[in-house]
């Protein structure tokens, strides 16, 4: 039999993508890992979200080096290849300030709706990144409604007014964005109902029920996208988890399953919801839903953010939450703010990391820790691969995968702070790593 071909790549805080052979094949001593031929659910993708402040902090950089970052990020044969990605429908917390797209009270008809301030810093960011992969797929979340539609009256904090004209108005508002987008030539492929379904934030928020989401979704968005056309699909999401966040983590998993049983369970707003958008404390949430509701598609929409200073430490966690998402059943998994400032902060005050780094005065960019954790999935696990059963004592540390080319990749992290030898068997044959300290690790075997 022809010996599989393996190329095996390593990240360690002082080298970030380094170039590895296997100690021997055929390992000599017991297997730890052995990838299945379990064949589980596919991957639709990797990728980030468009935002304000990332395209002011792009736009520090020359003209090659944006060029040379966008196509890192988003062409097929960059390094991340990234495949879907978010936007704001309206002002994110990364927005340079709060706005929404129509702001003239009363107005139910939507008659003063516009993107132009879009046109302005979004929408040149997304059609860059299109530009590289035409592909590229999109999801968008509002995180306030306008604020004449809350109550109270403002951008943060609140809820929606629970009113027939109000709730009619703000399904054609959406309704309005994805037309709006699609006349700009950019389609909207998933619209996801709110951003952190409980958050009551200082930035731009809303809160909702489960009961909410299942009344608009069944009685106002799915028959405003029907009536008006539109084949964008509409997700549960983003679900997250209330505060104080001590408490929420002393609760079961049901509890945090519960937003989307409320949903699922109703006929009527089934029928509309395509899939399920998970984030931050839904990790806790993912593995009841997905069992519940098996044919539907997952995706982890918002990675975990850190403090702005970018540190090897939290990359090791991140690593945790891919390996956790995907092996509890997500189809996608998408990252915050792709490139920032140094310290990454917030329009409201606070500072998160991101993958890149812009330095405004010297004119340079950094590729962080999460940089590399993202690229050990998403540059080899392409849109169309498969998730493979894995077994053995790494199995809480790694996650397998098929791509279409038929190549099986497995993406392993070492905790420890010593190098440990892992054999990892793929069928046919085995073949022993060893694995840096607290590295992050890739290994692709594929038959010549």
């Amino acid at each position: 039999m022809t010996k599989a071909l393996f190329r095996w790549i390593s990240s360690t805080e002082e080298k970030g993508w380094i170039e590895r052979q296997p100690q021997h094949r055929e390992g000599d001593g017991p297997v730890e890992l052995t990838v299945t031929g379990e064949l589980l659910q596919n991957v639709e993708g990797f990728g980030g979200c468009f935002n304000e402040l990332g395209w002011e902090a792009l736009r520090h950089l020359s003209r090659e080096d944006r060029a040379s970052l966008l196509h890192a990020l988003f062409h097929p044969e960059g390094e991340l290849k990234f495949s879907i990605c978010r936007l704001p429908i309206g002002a994110s917390d990364y927005a340079s300030d709060w706005y929404s797209l129509n702001e003239t009270d009363g107005d139910l008809a939507m008659e003063h709706f516009s993107i132009e301030r879009d046109k302005k810093q979004l929408i040149p960011y997304i059609k860059e990144a299109l530009a590289l992969n035409p592909s590229l797929k999109l999801f968008a979340s509002p995180w306030s409604p306008p604020t004449w539609m809350k109550y109270p009256k403002a951008y943060n904090y609140g809820t929606l007014r629970w009113e027939k004209d109000i709730l009619e108005a703000y399904a054609l508002y959406l309704v309005k964005f994805v037309l709006a987008y699609r006349n700009e030539g950019i389609a909207i492929h998933q619209l996801h109902v709110q951003n952190e379904v409980v958050a009551d934030q200082k930035f731009p928020s809303c809160r909702w029920t489960g009961h909410q989401l299942r009344e608009f979704i069944a009685d106002y968005l799915g028959p405003a996208f029907e009536k008006h056309g539109i084949t964008a699909e509409i997700w549960l999401g983003t679900l997250n988890a209330p505060e104080p966040w001590d408490e929420w983590m002393k609760k079961t998993a049901q509890d945090h399953d519960a937003y989307a049983h409320t949903v699922l369970s109703d006929p009527k707003a089934y029928r509309y919801v395509k899939g399920v958008g998970y984030q931050w404390a839904g990790k806790y949430g993912i593995q009841r839903t997905v069992m519940s509701y098996p044919e539907l598609r997952y995706m982890q929409t918002e990675n975990e953010c850190g403090d702005g200073e970018n540190t090897w430490f939290y990359a090791k966690y991140v690593f945790n939450l891919f390996q956790h998402y995907f092996t509890n059943g997500v189809n996608a998994y998408i990252y915050w703010n792709m490139a920032l400032e140094p310290k990454g902060r917030s329009t409201w005050g606070w500072e998160q990391n991101a993958m890149v780094t812009v330095h405004p005065e010297a004119r340079t960019m950094v590729f962080n820790p999460e940089f590399f954790v993202m690229k050990h999935f998403s540059h080899f696990v392409v849109p169309g691969s498969r998730r493979l059963g894995v077994r053995g004592h790494w199995t809480g540390n790694s996650a397998a995968f098929l791509t279409p080319f038929g190549d099986r990749v497995v993406v392993i992290a070492n905790p420890f702070a010593e190098a440990r030898t892992v054999t990892i068997s793929f069928g046919e044959e085995a073949a022993a790593f060893e694995l840096a300290p607290e590295s992050f690790n890739t290994i692709v075997c594929s038959r010549p």
